[in-house]
């Protein structure tokens, strides 16, 4: 993936060594020039000084056809406005934010844009939403612990009933959308090919649910 990162601290700068290390092809934008010294020696991404405000910054760095964009600076008006660019502007396909003042969540919700606020965990969610990118939640509750999460069936569990799905603690189905009309998967309901199913996930369940998924793919 090539991801674009705003803010090169202390979340910014480790997201991004991790990500590189994986392979990911990685651009820091931080208006500080010295912000770069946290970033180990031989760091293979690209570091860009500038206001991630200002569009030609964010266009330099490579948001335009970016895979994912995470805005992370140590304040919320930044991160709101370069993730919002982000997503009403670029069409970046994952765009996740960081957020200090829990009163700013419903900012952050009304955008559509998930959000963390932990700086304790905040590198590993972030790391596990852009990982699972293909599952990008949709709402975000708590600090981030629980998420609603939409994907298509694979045609392979077609068939079976929604609440098999269920893992007691982990992963729930809430919603199902089919042919164009919302319902509750009542007991018993089972799966069509083309549903659209809205689960409620633990954020540290992510991954079970993409290999469940991604099953029949292999992947």
């Amino acid at each position: 993936m090539r991801v674009v990162i705003v803010g090169c601290g202390r979340v910014g700068a480790t997201l991004a060594s991790q990500l590189a290390t994986e392979g990911h092809d990685i651009r820091l934008v931080d208006r500080r020039p010295t912000a770069r010294e946290l970033l180990p020696v031989g760091f293979p991404g690209a570091f860009h000084v500038g206001n991630a405000f200002a569009r030609p910054v964010l266009e330099t760095a490579g948001v335009d056809g970016a895979d994912a964009f995470v805005a992370v600076t140590s304040t919320d008006n930044t991160n709101i406005v370069s993730a919002r660019t982000a997503k009403e502007t670029y069409r970046v396909p994952i765009v996740l934010a960081r957020l200090h003042d829990p009163r700013r969540a419903d900012i952050y919700q009304d955008l559509g844009i998930p959000a963390v606020s932990s700086v304790r965990w905040a590198v590993s969610r972030i790391h596990q939403m852009l990982l699972h990118r293909h599952l990008t939640p949709e709402l975000a509750f708590g600090n981030g612990e629980t998420l609603l999460v939409r994907s298509e069936l694979p045609d392979y569990l077609a068939g079976r009933p929604l609440t098999a799905f269920d893992v007691d603690g982990e992963i729930r189905v809430v919603e199902i959308t089919r042919a164009g009309r919302s319902l509750l998967p009542a007991h018993g309901v089972a799966a069509e090919p083309g549903d659209l199913v809205t689960f409620a996930v633990a954020a540290t369940a992510l991954g079970r649910l993409r290999g469940f998924l991604d099953k029949e793919l292999g992947t």
